[in-house]
């Protein structure tokens, strides 16, 4: 699974990179949540992480804009 970034990493990205990143962490977050309902997932912390990362590119996206 991927690494989170934190949000200096963030803004080093460009727009396109960021919406990108964001497509990536939107499916794994729709796989994680299947994997929580189906009592598969072993790291639950992770769903939280994955919500806290999009978030962080939300509010770098917002900023810039």
């Amino acid at each position: 699974m991927s690494d989170t970034k934190n949000a200096t990493d963030l803004r080093g990205m460009n727009a396109a990179d960021l919406n990108e990143r964001m497509d990536e962490l939107a499916a794994e977050h729709m796989k994680l949540r299947f994997q929580r309902a189906t009592m598969q997932l072993n790291n639950t912390a992770r769903v939280g992480q994955v919500r806290r990362e999009i978030a962080r590119i939300k509010t770098i996206l917002a900023e810039r804009s």
